[in-house]
């Protein structure tokens, strides 16, 4: 059985989507979800599918071996950020070499970098009068959203479209390609 962590620091849909996802599957699950934020609701989310769920500060993730331990102790096949805020410490990122993926609510390169998650990006594609955005499923690396892309997938932005209609495009296709691609990770 293939082992999943996920990292989240809010709502949890996309955790939560990754979830069930497996739950249907005989050779892979998510076993642990782990989160910077002890008020998110991913936690919640979690628990309800019965899969263990788990906060921590920075002290813990940062500055000490902490969070490591857990994910030593775990022994993942594979390890998701899935909308995670804060960057990947360096002692994790050799701990777990090609280990880490995360998703990017945008075309990478483009609006990536520090402070680019979430409506911000949407925001950004929206005063940029951009033509096209999507998703970057990638590699977890030491800089900010500067891994190798792993699968990139488009949508029109229309000129009539709000951050909030690029923001629900994005969630559809996050939806529907992110599951998908975690499991061909794991069976490489």
């Amino acid at each position: 059985m293939k082992r999943i962590v996920v990292f989240a620091s809010g709502g949890g849909t996309n955790a939560e989507n990754l979830i069930r996802y497996f739950n249907g599957k005989p050779n892979a699950r998510v076993v642990q979800v782990l989160s910077n934020n002890p008020q998110a609701k991913v936690l919640d989310r979690a628990k309800a599918l019965e899969v263990s769920a788990v906060s921590f500060n920075r002290v813990a993730f940062s500055n000490t071996d902490d969070v490591l331990n857990i994910l030593k102790a775990i022994k993942p096949d594979l390890i998701v950020l899935a909308g995670f805020l804060w960057k990947i410490p360096e002692n994790i990122i050799k701990t777990f070499p090609n280990k880490l993926v995360n998703i990017h609510p945008a075309l990478l390169p483009k609006y990536g970098g520090k402070g680019m998650y979430g409506m911000h990006v949407h925001e950004a594609v929206v005063a940029n009068k951009e033509k096209e955005t999507g998703i970057t499923i990638h590699y977890v690396n030491e800089h900010y959203d500067e891994g190798a892309v792993i699968f990139q997938a488009k949508c029109d932005v229309l000129p009539s479209d709000s951050a909030d209609d690029v923001a629900a495009k994005i969630h559809e296709l996050e939806m529907e390609h992110f599951p998908k691609v975690v499991e061909g990770l794991l069976k490489e």
